[in-house]
Formats: structure tokens, C-alpha cells, sequence
């Protein structure tokens, strides 16, 4: 079992980044948030866990521990594999997926690409009594500095494409992303990836 990876980050793509261990270049599955906290060249220490499958051996690598609990218990529903599992994280925080599921806020987990009405219903009826409240953890990440401004579109657009999105929608949305922060004078340049992702999957949304 891999509890976690430690090394210099050796390069960094849409989904993933490869963490250099002892010669090896391991990559790993990640969230855009996490990737928006790496830095090429520097070192990382990520919680982890490898997945297993018949054909394939996937790392899924972390912002930090809660986030690699949560995404644990979100693969027990019946239903949720690792990429859905992954997909709500990027969606929501783990807290905020706490609050959803403890509040039965069926509208939230809905806004995860992949999950109907009834998947929700599910996977508010088997965690609803092992995620727990919320921990008030998402205050204690430092916050990291954003995206590039050349690289904040290919970033989440490739976010986008991951969570089911096609390419067509997926530039739909960042174009409406782009125009807000210029109406509203957002920084895009200083946003990160997360937030950034948060507001095409809200765009897009609002157009189904």
C-alpha cells in the first residue's frame, strides 16, 4: 500500500503530475487544486492511494490527508469508482462535500459531472453517517499562488475534458469564465485553478 509520494515534482499536466522517488518518475491523478499547489522543480509531499484494476495500477495523488480519507469513502457508495471519487473533489472541498451530504443538498452533489439525481440520493444514504460535519479544514490550507495567466485556459480546460466535458463546452465556458473576471476586475493571473474551475462548472451549469 502507498500512503504517499515525496520528491521533486518533475513535470506537471492537466490531471496529473510525475513526482520523481528515488530515480522514478511516479505519476500521479490529481485534482486541479492540488495541482495548482506545485511548483515544477520543487519538492512535494502528497498523500496518496493506488487503485488496482485488472488492466491498470493508478496513483491518485492528494492536497492532503482528509482529502485522501474522503476520497476513500466516496469509492465505498455503491456506484463511485476512483475518477467520479476524484471528480466531486474537484468539484467541492471535502468539507463542502460534508455539508452537501449532511444537509442532503441534492443540488450540490448534482453539480458533479457524472452524478444524477439518484446517485445522490445514494450517496447521501450510505455517508451520510461516516462522513460527519464539517471540520473547518479548508481554512487551514495555506493558500498558494495562482495559475500563470498564459496557462490558467489549458489548465482548466483540461480539467473540464476529464470530468466529461467536451472540448466545444468546455471553451464555452472559459470564454464566459474570462468575460466575468473582466466585468468584475478578477485577477486571473492571481485565481487558482480551483476557483477558476469552479466558475465554468457553474457556467456550465446554468446552460443545461
Amino acid at each position: 500500500m502507498i500512503s504517499f509520494v515525496a520528491g521533486r515534482v518533475a513535470a506537471l499536466g492537466p490531471d496529473a503530475a510525475v513526482v520523481e522517488v528515488g530515480g522514478v518518475g511516479l505519476s500521479l491523478s490529481c485534482t486541479p487544486n492540488t495541482l495548482a499547489n506545485l511548483r515544477l522543480g520543487e519538492r512535494a509531499h502528497l498523500p496518496a492511494a493506488l487503485i488496482v484494476r485488472e488492466d491498470s495500477l493508478t496513483l491518485f495523488g492528494f492536497a492532503d490527508e482528509d482529502e485522501r480519507v474522503v476520497f476513500e469513502q466516496l469509492m465505498s457508495v455503491s456506484g463511485v469508482g476512483p475518477r467520479l471519487a476524484q471528480a466531486m473533489l474537484a468539484v467541492h472541498d471535502p468539507d463542502a462535500l460534508r455539508r452537501a451530504v449532511s444537509t442532503e443538498d441534492l443540488n450540490a452533489l448534482t453539480k458533479v459531472p457524472g452524478i444524477g439525481r439518484k446517485g445522490a440520493q445514494r450517496i447521501v444514504l450510505e455517508l451520510k453517517d461516516r462522513l460527519g460535519p464539517p471540520r473547518g479544514t479548508a481554512a487551514s490550507v495555506p493558500a498558494q499562488a495562482g495559475p500563470p495567466a498564459s496557462g490558467w485556459r489549458e489548465q482548466v480546460h483540461g480539467a473540464l475534458l476529464n470530468l466529461g466535458w467536451s472540448a466545444r463546452e468546455a471553451e464555452s465556458a472559459l470564454d464566459v469564465v474570462q468575460a466575468e473576471a473582466e466585468e468584475t476586475g478578477l485577477d486571473i493571473a492571481s485565481t487558482q485553478v480551483a476557483v477558476l474551475l469552479r466558475m465554468a462548472l457553474k457556467t456550465l451549469g446554468r446552460a443545461t
